[in-house]
């Protein structure tokens, strides 16, 4: 089983790491490829591409400039490090043990707009780039068209290994929208289970989207921590006040309910 979660445009680069273990992305020369089309955008096609203020969009630049390969230790952190916000609270990755960092490593996945696909601990450097840019490529008019089956055919081959292991080969998706059509679902081989979390609020459950990111991460965190190997295992989910609720789920959409915010 794969779980696959969104970044964030949130970075750190600077607290201590708890893990000294690292990897390099799959996918980095097609990431540098793309920073050097990238580097062809100057200060005012940045802002208006990406909807940036000027001290934004002046970060980006440089960002795009100062990228440089190979990544090491002291150039660059690892993704689920680096990567900070909502999702990433709930992740709280800081906490983890280094089985936690293994296990993490083989069944946790992020998608990039940069970077296509990356495990944990791959090494990345700070960037901002979302998956929906309509940045007009050498392969297309977005990054959707950059990455084409790529992202569809690793997520594919790496499911197709889980099953030879004799393990349940799914995909759990736990990333926005935007990040997840980058996938292409229809192309994958494999069953897609996708949780949805909703928060009882002014007499009805719904999708809050600052709790919904949140429970993302802290799914991802039970995963992790539980070892959950199991499409069933997912409905045993019940940090932070969440629980599975069958009535309103589906075979592929697992819904969780909470009827109250915890502190």
């Amino acid at each position: 089983m794969l779980t696959v979660i969104s970044p964030a445009k949130s970075l750190d680069f600077d607290s201590p790491l708890a893990t000294e273990h690292h990897s390099q992305p799959a996918f980095l020369e097609h990431s540098e490829q793309l920073i050097e089309e990238l580097r062809h955008l100057t200060h005012a096609d940045i802002a208006g591409l990406m909807k940036l203020s000027d001290k934004l969009a002046e970060l980006n630049l440089h960002r795009f400039e100062a990228f440089n390969t190979p990544f090491t230790p002291a150039n660059a952190r690892q993704a689920v490090l680096a990567f900070r916000g909502d999702v990433y609270q709930g992740l709280d990755a800081d906490s983890f043990s280094e089985q936690d960092f293994a296990y993490a490593q083989d069944h946790l996945r992020i998608l990039s707009g940069l970077y296509g696909l990356l495990n944990p601990l791959d090494l990345i450097q700070a960037y901002r780039l979302e998956m929906g840019t309509r940045f007009a490529n050498s392969r297309g008019k977005d990054l959707y068209q950059f990455w084409g089956e790529r992202l569809t055919d690793e997520l594919n081959a790496q499911l197709e290994q889980q099953a030879a292991d004799g393990k349940e080969a799914c995909l759990v998706n736990l990333a926005s929208n935007e990040y997840f059509k980058a996938v292409k679902p229809k192309h994958l081989n494999y069953e897609v289970i996708t949780p949805v979390f909703k928060d009882f609020k002014n007499g009805q459950y719904k999708i809050v989207s600052f709790f919904a990111k949140r429970a993302r991460g802290l799914m991802s965190r039970y995963i992790i921590q539980n070892k959950v190997e199991n499409v069933e295992g997912l409905k045993s989910f019940d940090l932070a006040g969440y629980y599975f609720d069958s009535a309103s789920s589906s075979q592929t959409e697992f819904v969780f309910l909470r009827d109250e915010v915890l502190a």
